[in-house]
């Protein structure tokens, strides 16, 4: 589906950014940095920081791409457990990776606190409910080993559950307290205005078409101008395309879509989402929603790959608001928007080295915002000189996906059996509802 082509609700409340430039000379840096988002901004801030000379590229503005596109959930770790984590890179490792992944949103709000970052952030912790009282399991040990490493996360009763989020749809679930919200396009726009304010030169609408190897330096260039530096930054994403070859082999883009209702009035804001948390929930195909500022109750989900109008698109997620929140029927929807996100095989995002003096960070699996911000400094930490054992993250080889140009094909298939395996298990549910009633 189109992910650029409608207006977002983030685009339409964010502060605008001061205009930037396309590059349109020759000019050197330490440090190119190749993509205008989370990763990228948050690698040039770091560098800058520690006055390296670093110029930022993006094939369009900043934060267009899924950082500015995205449902701004704050959340901290990673689709797997604490103790999977750790058994699959070890004790040593894998406890550094936990801790690491752990305090994402710590780096995310401590940012937006020391740079006066405007983005409505609030760090109220971020809901996983249980769709299935089968969920409750999975999620009662991860809550218990969250716990064994000092993480302020707690289970869910059920009526814990509804009083939080004002829907009697889930079996209750967990808070994790570490997690939170932000306005996902300010905040990218915040992040770049601390970088320019770090000596960072931001050029946008400047796409880079070509690298090469020159006398120990990177020569990259772009339609109008050129960089040369002897360290680059991949910070492109689920937006990485054949200039980064083979890097963009190694995820799959995946479209993501959103809705936006009107603000809520004022009896049913206090009752949806009373104190404000981020939810996710446990469908195969999982669901997310939150409140924003206005009182505009956002849902996502995955979107759907073609180009398909919006209001089409939508039905699924138009149908999903008003079968958690029944009381919202007649509620007009005021956006509907997409971006993609970078699926990897594993689920894990990646470090990469692909080439001497050059590093990238992607395959965020739709926990961007925390984690490609501590991804981002990451990258600046091993450009900086730190030992890779050093960074608390592995530096893996790049693997690129055999057959890649089918993966497409084959997420959209599977996409379909999860969408159609979760439909049949919300109707045995209204089934058993309807029964328990009779």
């Amino acid at each position: 589906m189109n992910t650029q082509g409608e207006k977002s609700l983030w685009s339409a409340t964010a502060e605008p950014l001061a205009p930037i430039a396309a590059l349109r000379d020759s000019i050197r840096a330490q440090v190119a940095v190749i993509g205008a988002g989370y990763t990228g901004l948050s690698a040039a801030l770091h560098l800058g920081e520690a006055s390296r000379d670093v110029v930022v590229l993006d094939a369009m503005d900043v934060g267009e791409g899924a950082s500015g596109r995205n449902g701004g959930q704050v959340i901290p770790g990673l689709k797997y457990d604490p103790q999977t984590l750790e058994d699959m890179y070890g004790g040593g490792l894998g406890a550094k990776l936990v801790a690491t992944v752990g305090a994402g949103p710590d780096l995310v709000f401590e940012l937006i606190r020391r740079h006066g970052i405007a983005c409505e952030a609030v760090r109220n912790g971020w809901l996983q409910l249980a769709a299935s009282k089968s969920a409750l399991g999975p999620i009662g040990t991860r809550v218990r080993q969250w716990q064994a490493r000092g993480a302020a996360v707690e289970s869910l009763s059920q009526a814990e559950a509804e009083r939080l989020t004002g829907t009697q749809r889930y079996y209750g679930g967990l808070i994790d307290r570490r997690g939170g919200t932000v306005q996902p396009l300010a905040y990218v726009r915040g992040l770049a205005t601390a970088a320019q304010r770090a000596g960072v030169r931001l050029f946008t609408h400047s796409a880079a078409t070509h690298l090469e190897r020159r006398g120990g330096e990177w020569l990259i260039r772009t339609r109008d101008g050129s960089v040369t530096s002897k360290q680059v930054v991949f910070a492109t994403n689920a937006y990485s395309d054949r200039f980064v070859e083979p890097l963009h082999r190694t995820v799959v883009a995946v479209p993501s879509l959103q809705v936006a209702t009107a603000p809520l009035p004022p009896q049913l804001r206090r009752s949806i989402l009373p104190q404000g948390q981020a939810v996710s929930d446990t469908w195969r195909l999982l669901r997310y929603f939150r409140m924003d500022a206005q009182g505009r109750l956002i849902m996502g989900s995955r979107g759907v790959f073609g180009d398909v109008p919006p209001a089409r698109a939508a039905s699924l997620h138009y149908r999903a608001v008003r079968e958690i929140y029944p009381q919202l029927a007649g509620i007009a929807f005021d956006y509907t928007w997409a971006g993609l996100v970078a699926m990897t095989p594993d689920h894990l995002p990646h470090l990469h080295e692909v080439a001497p003096g050059i590093v990238a960070g992607l395959g965020y699996n739709g926990r961007g915002v925390a984690m490609a911000t501590v991804m981002g400094t990451l990258l600046a930490r091993r450009l900086l000189g730190e030992a890779a054992g050093d960074l608390g993250f592995p530096v893996t080889p790049m693997r690129p996906m055999p057959l890649h140009g089918f993966s497409r094909f084959g997420v959209r298939v599977a996409i379909q059996y999860l969408r159609a395996l979760d439909g049949l298990a919300r109707f045995a549910a209204r089934i058993g509802r309807a029964k328990r009633t009779i």
